[in-house]
């Protein structure tokens, strides 16, 4: 089992900069890749994010194309969202995922609780 525990949400200016990080622990090892993904009110989660074990394939969602970065630190076992220039529709709970066998929803086994993110204009 893999728990994931995300940090950093919470008020941000529209324009300013955000960061989210995401610390795993539990057997880790299994881990292949981690992604974000963000749920607003009244929508269907969206894929943000993903980066593989090694670090050298990252694929971002066309919303944030640009805008985000997503690392990760294997010593620490945690992965982090930066996310420049928010604006209001980035507003959404985002949540911390977990690829072990690919067999859960969005391909993702492990999924953290949440954490909320609000942007205002």
């Amino acid at each position: 089992q893999v728990q994931l525990v995300e940090s950093g949400g919470g008020l941000v200016q529209a324009g300013g900069s955000l960061r989210l990080s995401c610390a795993a622990s539990g057997h880790t090892v299994s881990i292949f890749a981690m992604a974000w993904f963000r749920q607003a009110p009244g929508k269907e989660r969206e894929f943000v994010a993903s980066i593989n074990w090694s670090g050298s394939t990252l694929n971002y969602g066309n919303s944030v194309k640009g805008r985000a970065t997503i690392s990760r630190d294997n010593a620490k076992n945690t992965v982090d969202l930066q996310m420049n220039n928010p604006k209001p529709e980035d507003t959404a709970v985002y949540y911390c995922a977990a690829e072990s066998l690919g067999t859960g929803p969005h391909g993702y086994d492990y999924w953290g609780q949440g954490t909320r993110v609000t942007v205002s204009s």
